[in-house]
């Protein structure tokens, strides 16, 4: 990833997402707020043009980042999320 791929949270009530743009394609990872120090990570979708270049990752950490911020934590339910996290020890502070 680079810096001219920023990430956008962006949240509408109880969803929001994590999104990259590069281009008119878009990499996201959903999520469900289920109580103000709790969220679900639901889905990560990276299309084709984008594997490769670590943007799925790139989401995992911004989330990561966020709930530490925050003080969330966070349910992998997304099978990309929770693989992720498994390979990273360091975050078990934000995972459930």
């Amino acid at each position: 990833m680079s810096a001219e791929d920023p990430i956008a949270r962006e949240t509408t009530g109880s969803k929001g997402r994590y999104v990259l743009r590069r281009g008119t394609e878009e990499a996201e990872l959903t999520f469900s707020i289920a109580s103000p120090t709790l969220i679900i990570a639901d889905h990560t979708s990276v299309p084709d043009s984008f594997r490769g270049t670590g943007a799925g990752r790139a989401l995992v950490e911004r989330l990561v980042a966020d709930a530490r911020a925050e003080g969330v934590k966070i349910v992998p339910l997304c099978p990309f999320v929770n693989a992720t996290r498994l390979r990273h020890p360091e975050w078990a502070d934000v995972f459930v």
